[in-house]
């Protein structure tokens, strides 16, 4: 097996040396070189020919936004930045303008903590690997698109939702990982603001983040997002991302549907889990769910695709052609807990379709 090649852009001499030593420690992965900025950076690619950059944001000389707006353009490959928690904002700008995934750094220097995040960091850099030069393009022309005025099917539903439009489902349950994030406020953003039910998100991520990931979708998109909280009450028009290091189950209490999160095991693989909500979600509404698996690698998701699917609810799976990485929607069809296949920006317009009374 070909080890990949992994260049190391941080400012911080420790940090380069931490996260070499972590990445050494793997048979698949080859430390080629480590550089302090994105200048340095830029002149070392011919030389050092990487197959994936890790990137710190903050830098002097060129930062991190301006090395990866360069790369994307230049020689787009993948990029896992490695950012401190007092950047949390910055990692979904860097995310939007095209690095596949994050890593967050310990709070401390000299913490012995960093030594924890080695399976996540060779997980994730073995991961993105298989993310195309090619495919972050696609992805590049996605995200264009996606500031792009609503659609006429939109404003049709605006137009039937002033009509007092009934609608067929009760909730609708999104699971994501790699990837996610752009993923999902490309479809949150093509949504109107009446949207005519409840939207449940689980987005693989750390504590802390999550906060900032629906604050930042709650600014650019018409809906209203908000990062969940237990006792939180399902409302039409409004978006819960499930917390970081949580997961989340929908309760029903004397005639209430609520929230209720419980903090992950260590156990847990996946956090926060979409099998979690979706199975609880279909538990609680039957045959009014409609569940949505994107882009992430591994398997959650399909178990509470099946249940849904088993319930009469209504399944959809982002296609390969938008997927960055094809991982979970390719097990959940494999396990035939798929009703239709769609490329990313069809699916808020198949959200809306299915949403409305027939």
């Amino acid at each position: 097996m070909k080890r990949v090649r992994v260049m190391i852009v941080d400012d911080s001499a420790f940090y380069r040396q931490a996260i070499a030593n972590i990445l050494r420690s793997s048979d698949h992965l080859e430390v080629v070189g480590s550089v302090a900025n994105g200048s340095e950076a830029i002149k070392s690619l011919p030389l050092l020919k990487p197959d994936v950059i890790t990137l710190d944001l903050d830098m002097p000389n060129m930062d991190g936004f301006t090395f990866l707006r360069w790369l994307m353009v230049n020689q787009p490959m993948p990029v896992l930045v490695i950012s401190s928690h007092s950047e949390n904002n910055n990692v979904f700008r860097a995310l939007e303008m095209g690095a596949v995934d994050f890593v967050a750094k310990t709070t401390e220097k000299a913490s012995l903590d960093f030594l924890r995040l080695r399976d996540e960091l060779v997980s994730k850099i073995e991961t993105i690997t298989m993310v195309t030069g090619e495919k972050l393009r696609d992805l590049r022309r996605i995200a264009a698109k996606t500031d792009m005025a609503t659609t006429s099917s939109l404003k049709g539903h605006s137009e039937q939702k002033n009509r007092k439009a009934k609608t067929k489902l009760d909730i609708v349950v999104i699971g994501a990982s790699t990837g996610g994030p752009p993923a999902i406020q490309a479809i949150l953003s093509r949504l109107p603001q009446n949207f005519l039910v409840p939207i449940v998100i689980a987005q693989h991520m750390p504590a802390r983040f999550t906060h900032h990931f629906a604050e930042r979708l709650n600014h650019v998109t018409k809906v209203e997002v908000k990062e969940a909280q237990s006792g939180d009450v399902l409302k039409t028009g409004r978006v819960l991302i499930c917390p970081g290091g949580h997961h989340l189950y929908l309760k029903m209490v004397g005639k209430k549907i609520l929230i209720h999160t419980e903090l992950r095991r260590e156990s847990d693989k996946y956090v926060p889990s979409v099998d979690a909500l979706m199975t609880s979600a279909a538990d609680v509404f039957k045959s009014k769910v409609l569940g949505v698996l994107l882009t992430g690698m591994g398997n959650d998701g399909k178990l509470g695709m099946k249940k849904i699917k088993e319930r009469g609810g209504i399944t959809i799976a982002e296609s390969e052609e938008t997927a960055v990485i094809f991982g979970m929607p390719k097990e959940a069809i494999l396990a035939g807990a798929v009703d239709k296949i769609l490329p990313l920006l069809a699916i808020a317009d198949e959200m809306i379709h299915q949403c409305l009374a027939s």
